[in-house]
Parts: C-alpha cells; structure tokens; sequence
C-alpha cells in the first residue's frame, strides 16, 4: 500500500499554524482539533517545521510555564523529515521508528504540503492488511479441506 492510499482515505486537509504562534494558542489548536501535531507553515503550504505535544511537554519540563508565552518557533522541529506519496507504507513505517517520531508530513515532488500521516494511520492500515490476510487464509483453509 502505498501512502497516497492513506491520504485518499483520510484526506489532504492538514492543521498548520504560523511559526510566531505562542504555545499555549497551540495546546488550543491541539485539543479543538483531536490531533497530536501540527505543521508549521507560513503560508499554507510550505513547511517551516513540525510540533508536537511532546515538544511542548520537554519544553514544559526545560523552562516551565514560561515557554507557553513563547512562539512555537523556539520548540518545534525544523529538520521535518517528509515522504512523497509514492512510497509505500513500509518505508514510511521504518523511517517513523527509526526516526522516533509520530507524525510526517506528505510533500508533492514539487515540495507542497499534500497531507499528513501519523503512526496511528499506519498501524490501521496494517490491522487491515493482516485482517484480510487472515480471511483469506482461512477462507483457503476451509475450501482445501472440503
């Protein structure tokens, strides 16, 4: 399967936030939007950086309260390490776990932001690669041994 597979499934649409909003509008953006990290975009479209739940809670635990007044810039990862759609989920998978991350942006060749997948996004896809898997073995089981 390959990750436009994903991103058909669950769609383009991807939360980003300018790099000078404070931490706190961010723990906001978070909640309202059930998700564990945004992309960092000026404009929409281009990547300026990612940040997640876990920046804020290291930076939380370097600088205390302080760095909820301060712009996501300061926390957020700016080395993003992306995939294109056309890689298959594997990749994507090893990379995540190599990488310890959860969240990846999806760039067009043309390096615009197409869509977002997290690790969750993976493991559903896997749970239905090995359910089918499973029906299929099963419904080959039964048929062999009529």
């Amino acid at each position: 399967m390959r990750i436009s597979d994903i991103i058909r499934t669950k769609g383009k649409g991807v939360v980003t936030v300018p790099p000078d909003t404070d931490v706190r509008t961010l723990l906001t953006v978070l909640a309202d939007n059930g998700i564990g990290a945004v992309v960092v975009s000026a404009d929409g479209s281009s990547i300026a950086g990612i940040v997640s739940e876990r920046d804020v809670v290291r930076a939380l635990a370097a600088r205390g309260a302080a760095v909820l007044s301060e712009p996501i810039s300061a926390i957020m990862t700016a080395d993003v390490q992306t995939c294109a759609p056309h890689q298959h989920v594997d990749e994507l998978a090893a990379a995540m776990t190599v990488g310890r991350f959860r969240h990846m942006p999806v760039v067009t060749d043309d390096g615009t932001l197409d869509g977002i997948v997290s690790i969750g996004d993976v493991v559903k896809i896997r749970i239905t690669e090995l359910e089918v898997e499973r029906d299929s073995l099963s419904t080959y089981i039964r048929t062999a041994s009529t």
